[in-house]
């Protein structure tokens, strides 16, 4: 649960409303014209005379929309997106700049960045129509996204490239010639003497030139080397929604700013990514709303996550999360709660509440109340509220609900939750859940305790019970078994069964 925890934190911070939100901002985007290479592209003068310049704002209005980004982006690597290529320079065809479905392979190296880099990269491939390979041996493009900061990074790239040099001498003729390409810093640093010491690197990009990949590509299908390094003062890629590059991955970042003006004397990095720059807020949100989208489809998908999500609200009332700098409104939080239920059916919710918060008044009070009946939480932890020091209410607000206020305040909100959650915990008796045994209840020796799918705590006799896997063979569940229960009393906190077997979450489906 801690990843979706954390991507909440990030909207509660950031002032994001709700997942569901009805509308998002389109955001209209324009492509980044960097520098080329003399060799690879006309004159500029060549260029007006051909009347390739168009005004900037006929191009920014028939310009892409973000959700033209989130199309492509949003496909599934084995089915391919359908090529969508802007206007070409006049030396390349609209065929030159797409991929083909030829095969990519990214090799990631130094910092956090380098990896939003390579996600930022494979999006605009990806767009493009090139497909991605981790089999080094049968890639048509080798692309290394490469570091600078210590002499030791670039080290490692030049011994990597005399390993990649044999690879391409031993390419068949039969086959699309190998191409390799210095992405990042690395590239931006050293630009000539790669080309140079190097003759079999065919293109280079700097960390602010991922735009133009699919043209340097087309250039090197020529013969030609191609780069692009030149540093801008306004690309941040808002527009490019990165694609996660590691499926084993159990987090995930969202790049904020590109660039750096700090020049620490020992720092190369302002020299190799440029001015600091900051992405705009609407575009960070929505990659964060895409990333909890995921985290709730992969909850709903996978059997071994727990589906339960821990939504702390603290008051049903807007005034009073104002006042505690929560960030959201109750409607906007109740618009989470309806839309993570329609994501995953089911899903049980936790909260914390506070009871009389600083200018607390009565009205906001029930609107706690009745916010604990709308959403009826499956568990709650409660508390009155207790004034700390250096907090920002200990300097600016007045603790001035009185405590014996504070105390029925709470005792009313726990009563309420408990009526509530045993309400929803009913609607369990008479099912078959699947138990992960933790132990022994601690109230009762003969009784096991484990948690459902919900993550609600289960009791039930510790007896001899049939294994699914071995068929007559009896057997006492044990800690890490998974067992299934038919659900017969259900309170506030707890749900009560029969045993009927130990079984696996495979052999589990069939009851589900």
């Amino acid at each position: 649960m801690h990843p979706l925890q954390h991507v909440l934190q990030v909207q509660r911070c950031l002032r994001w409303g709700p997942l569901a939100s009805g509308s998002w901002l389109l955001l209209r985007t324009c492509r980044a014209h960097s520098g080329v290479p003399s060799t690879a592209r006309p004159s500029p003068e060549r260029q007006q005379e051909d009347g390739v310049w168009k005004d900037f704002s006929s191009r920014l209005a028939s310009g892409p929309t973000f959700q033209h980004f989130l199309r492509s982006a949003s496909v599934p690597q084995e089915k391919p997106p359908s090529p969508d290529v802007e206007d070409p320079p006049p030396y390349l065809t609209v065929d030159e700049l797409l991929g083909k479905q030829r095969k990519v392979y990214l090799e990631t190296y130094g910092c956090q960045m380098n990896v939003n880099d390579t996600e930022i990269a494979w999006s605009i491939l990806q767009k493009n129509g090139y497909l991605r390979t981790s089999n080094l041996q049968e890639a048509d493009v080798i692309l290394l996204v490469t570091c600078s900061i210590r002499e030791k990074a670039e080290q490692t790239i030049w011994n990597r490239l005399h390993q990649l040099k044999a690879l391409k001498s031993k390419r068949l003729r039969s086959q699309v010639p190998l191409r390799i390409g210095i992405l990042g810093c690395m590239a931006e640093r050293l630009k000539e003497e790669i080309l140079n010491r190097e003759k079999m690197v065919d293109i280079l990009a700097g960390p602010d030139a991922y735009r133009d990949l699919p043209r340097l590509l087309a250039v090197a299908e020529s013969g030609q080397q191609a780069a692009n390094v030149l540093l801008s003062l306004d690309e941040t890629y808002a527009d490019v929604l990165p694609v996660q590059t590691s499926p084993s991955a159990t987090s995930a970042f969202v790049s904020i700013m590109r660039g750096c003006d700090n020049m620490c004397s020992y720092c190369i990095v302002p020299f190799t990514r440029g001015r600091e720059r900051s992405r705009p807020v609407a575009s960070i949100l929505e990659e964060v709303r895409k990333l909890s989208e995921q985290v709730l489809q992969l909850i709903h998908d996978r059997d071994n996550i727990c589906k339960q999500i821990h939504l702390p609200a603290q008051s049903g009332s807007s005034r009073v999360l104002e006042a505690m700098r929560r960030g959201y409104s109750r409607e906007a939080y109740v618009e989470l709660v309806h839309h993570i239920r329609e994501s995953i059916p089911g899903v049980s919710l936790s909260s914390d509440f506070i009871a009389g918060f600083c200018g607390e008044t009565e009205e906001d009070h029930l609107q706690t109340v009745s916010l604990l009946q709308e959403v009826q939480y499956n568990m709650g932890f409660l508390f009155a509220y207790s004034m700390r020091q250096k907090t920002r209410a200990y300097h600016r607000l007045k603790d001035d609900i009185p405590e014996e206020v504070k105390l029925r305040r709470l005792e009313e909100l726990i009563t309420v939750f408990r009526e509530e959650a045993t309400k929803a915990n009913k609607t369990f008796v008479g099912c078959i859940q699947l138990v992960l045994v933790e132990g022994f209840s601690k109230r009762s020796s003969t009784d096991l305790c484990g948690r459902n799918d919900g993550n609600l705590k289960v009791i039930f006799p510790d007896v001899e019970l049939e294994d699914v896997t071995n068929s007559g063979l009896k057997v006492r569940a044990q800690p890490g078994d998974y067992v299934l229960v038919k659900i017969t009393s259900a309170s506030s906190q707890t749900l009560k069964g029969h045993v009927l077997r130990r079984t696996s979450l495979k052999d589990s489906a069939a009851y589900s």
